[in-house]
């Protein structure tokens, strides 16, 4: 069985490595350009996907247009059977369509909820206590396929986004490797989505990051721990942004309208609607992530 990975951040290499590990034949990888970055932004990055597709001497391919003539050719020369796709972008029918045994996805939520580009986030900004990975096949809609597998993982009450991303990567290599061993098999069966159940679950941008108090401290909270440490859930406190990385929540008041900053000696609360929040890690802007001790020794 050959197979063509496309995938580009960390999450997608936990499952490329694992197709490695596991003796399947990754012919190609198809990841991201090389972008500026680094110190002064001028150093070419490559993606970790590429970076390890290199360690394995795996052909790269890094096309601009997923549509061009010549990607397509190039692809189709390597006579994939199947393709896996792990945190890429949309691909065209024309190239999820190419292989014989299909394109699977590895997706992070219990498909149909929460279809999009930021799965996890939304799961726990909307206070969910479980989550987990679904491998599927592409068809022409996103995030629509039929089912192949599923694996849940609990959603623990101290999760952040950055945690319960480290969770999934590996779960996710276990389902696609899971997926493949059946399909090579010929004991692959499939499941299709029930509609009605889906939650969206839109790309975030930074205007959705910020920080609405008039809500229960609860809301708040899980607001907060579903966006950091990226994006990062943000406020303005003496006019300048300041993102909030970590808190607990509390049901008393403080008698203090919402988004009100509280300070005492050693703690930094902030008045929601209902309760209150007590903030353990922040960012003021242009500064380094910081425990609230070290803020508040720097304010004195």
């Amino acid at each position: 069985m050959k197979i063509v990975f496309f995938g580009t951040p960390d999450f997608a290499v936990a499952s490329l490595k694992a197709l490695v590990d596991h003796g399947f034949e990754v012919v190609a990888v198809v990841t991201a350009t090389d972008k500026l970055g680094g110190r002064g932004g001028k150093q070419l990055l490559q993606s970790p996907v590429k970076t390890y597709a290199l360690s394995q001497n795996i052909p790269v391919l890094q096309p601009a247009n997923l549509k061009s003539e010549g990607f397509v050719d190039e692809l189709r020369s390597f006579g994939a059977d199947v393709q896996v796709v792990v945190a890429f972008r949309m691909l065209p029918e024309v190239v999820w369509n190419m292989p014989a045994m299909g394109t699977f996805n590895v997706h992070g939520s219990l498909l149909p909820k929460y279809r999009g580009a930021a799965p996890i986030n939304w799961a726990i900004i909307n206070g969910e206590k479980e989550t987990g990975v679904t491998t599927f096949k592409l068809k022409h809609v996103i995030d629509t396929g039929d089912i192949a597998i599923q694996k849940k993982m609990e959603i623990f009450s101290d999760d952040t986004a950055g945690t319960v991303h480290d969770r999934m990567m590996e779960l996710g290599a276990e389902a696609i490797v899971e997926t493949l061993e059946l399909l090579r098999e010929d004991r692959l069966t499939f499941s299709p989505q029930q509609e009605g159940e889906s939650c969206p679950a839109p790309k975030i941008f930074h205007e959705d990051c910020q920080i609405n108090f008039q809500k229960d401290a609860n809301q708040v909270h899980n607001f907060i721990r579903g966006l950091s440490p990226y994006p990062g859930a943000w406020t303005t406190f003496e006019d300048q942004e300041m993102k909030i990385l970590k808190t607990v929540p509390y049901s008393e008041d403080l008698t203090e309208p919402a988004g009100r900053f509280v300070f005492s000696k050693k703690t930094l609360k902030i008045s929601c609607d209902t309760g209150c929040i007590e903030v353990l890690q922040l960012k003021p802007e242009g500064k380094r992530q910081m425990e609230v001790a070290d803020y508040l020794n720097g304010r004195r």
